[in-house]
């Protein structure tokens, strides 16, 4: 029974290692932390797609070039996404405007003005 001993204590040490390995630069993960990502990077992927959306009703806007410049002279990002979202075009279907919609479309409009 001697030899019992050293090899269970072997086989708890290699576990700990093992364990601490993998989950440090194995990229293990455990399944809150996958739910997590997926979660970000589902909601990424639906803002990115919802920006070109965002882009085509400001300009189906009439009013589209003084809200534009509107838009250009407003100091912060901030204050830009308010206005985007004052002005109807991150709202996608009945529901209310996306935030994250409209911090892209403004940058991406103010970008656009710039670049003209």
């Amino acid at each position: 029974m001697d030899w019992l001993r050293p090899r269970a204590w072997s086989f708890v040490i290699g576990s700990l290692v093992t364990m601490i390995l993998g989950f440090t630069w194995g990229g293990w993960t455990t399944g809150s932390t996958a739910d997590r990502l997926a979660t970000e990077r589902s909601q990424a992927a639906v803002t990115a797609a919802l920006v070109p959306v965002c882009l085509d009703k400001s300009k189906d806007d009439p009013a589209s070039p003084k809200k534009l410049a509107a838009l250009r002279a407003l100091p912060s990002t901030f204050d830009q996404r308010d206005a985007v979202l004052k002005d109807g075009w991150a709202t996608i279907g009945g529901g209310e405007a996306n935030r994250d919609v409209a911090d892209l479309c403004a940058a991406q409009l103010v970008k656009t003005e710039a670049a003209k």
